[in-house]
């Protein structure tokens, strides 16, 4: 049923005042207080109504729970968009007015041990059940508070999944076996929303259950479906200014707690010096995620990321250039499936500098080779050695 704004406004406020939850009992009490009588159906109604949103994420909850939805925006009352792996679409899901847009904001902010007030009018962060949350609010953004969640899911997806949903080409789940097997350092590179966490989560699953993974992330994304995983999440300051643990704090934490893997969730700031630095000092088969609009492109934004932490360019790259070996590129194509753009091994050109050769390529079919597959060839072969190594051990 459909229930008058002016009527929920009402009995929010009497509620408010008296500190009530909105149960049946105190909902029949409050309109009767009102001055309005209903019969138990209108009274549900209302309870429903209120409920959807004082509690959880109100009228977004459906759309949070379909089991394909990866991310929910929400850019207005009447603007509510989802993205189910396929790109962004449109739903019928609508709030009252702007101001229950804010104030869901607010309060899942709250949810988060987050301020979002006009003198902090935007918030990162996230919720209990792991849902990323980032929201403005006016006068940032333009007429309605903007909401973004994206949806963290329980379970990491198997390669098998990915295979089958296009992300991993045909074929394609061996060689990526053969990479983590082999202890091979990586980074994977792509856009926003290509699906870079998710690929990374399938992957360390596939770490032996004798190795121990350390995670440090900006925000504790990361479930890989293995049994001895420590993950680290960065903390930012408090109203005063203090208390702040950034990625690199945690990296060097990390170094400290005896891991066999070392993964740094998203790799955006200074905490690249202290990554490379452990890739380089015996920490093999680590690595973390990178945004780049192509593989090509991840030296220069490494450079850049460097330059923050204080290396200069021929440093980072000396660094860059013993430290990774394999960089994997994801994509989103025109109609929104995110794969397997193409993997490429790193090389040293004339002057030193780090630069990238393309080894495989996406296809209908399967990876098709390029320059560089001899030598993802030679690094996967280390996997089928060590697993020859620890069977004779």
């Amino acid at each position: 049923m459909t229930v008058e704004r002016a009527l929920l406004e009402a009995v929010r406020l009497r509620l408010a005042r008296s500190g009530a939850e909105p149960t049946p009992a105190q909902v029949a009490r409050a309109l009767r207080e009102d001055g309005r009588l209903l019969g138990d159906t209108e009274v549900l109604g209302v309870v429903d109504a209120l409920r959807s949103e004082m509690v959880g994420t109100g009228p977004l909850e459906p759309l949070l729970g379909a089991p394909d939805v990866t991310d929910v925006l929400v850019t207005g009352p009447d603007e509510v968009w989802v993205d189910r792996g396929g790109g962004i679409e449109r739903t019928t899901v609508r709030f009252p007015d702007a101001a229950a847009v804010r104030r869901l904001a607010q309060r899942l902010a709250a949810v988060a041990g987050r301020r979002l007030d006009d003198a902090r009018p935007f918030v990162d962060a996230r919720l209990p059940d792991g849902t990323r949350l980032h929201a403005v609010l006016p006068p940032i953004a333009v007429e309605s508070a903007c909401l973004s969640l994206r949806v963290v899911r329980p379970r990491a997806f198997s390669l098998a999944e990915l295979t089958a949903a296009g992300t991993v080409p045909p074929g394609g789940e061996g060689l990526l076996r053969d990479l983590i097997a082999a202890r091979v350092s990586f980074l994977i590179s792509g856009g926003t929303g290509t699906g870079k966490t998710t690929l990374l989560a399938a992957l360390l699953s596939l770490v032996r259950p004798d190795e121990r993974i350390v995670l440090a992330e900006e925000s504790a994304e990361l479930r890989p479906a293995h049994p001895h995983v420590v993950r680290l999440e960065a903390r930012p300051a408090n109203q005063e200014g203090r208390g702040q643990v950034t990625v690199q704090d945690l990296v060097r934490q990390a170094l400290r707690m005896r891991p066999d893997r070392l993964i740094v969730g998203e790799v955006r700031g200074s905490e690249v010096l202290d990554l490379l630095t452990a890739l380089n000092t015996g920490h093999e088969g680590g690595g973390g995620t990178l945004h780049a609009n192509a593989a090509a492109d991840v030296p220069a934004r490494l450079e850049a990321l460097g330059a923050v932490a204080g290396l200069d360019r021929r440093a980072l790259h000396s660094q860059l250039g013993a430290a990774l070996s394999v960089l994997v590129h994801l994509v989103r194509d025109r109609r929104g499936a995110r794969r397997i753009a193409e993997i490429h091994v790193l090389d040293r050109d004339s002057e030193g500098l780090v630069t990238t050769v393309p080894a495989v390529r996406w296809s209908p079919r399967g990876f098709v080779h390029g320059v560089g597959w001899g030598r993802l060839a030679e690094l996967c072969a280390r996997g089928s050695d060590r697993a020859l190594e620890l069977e004779e051990v």
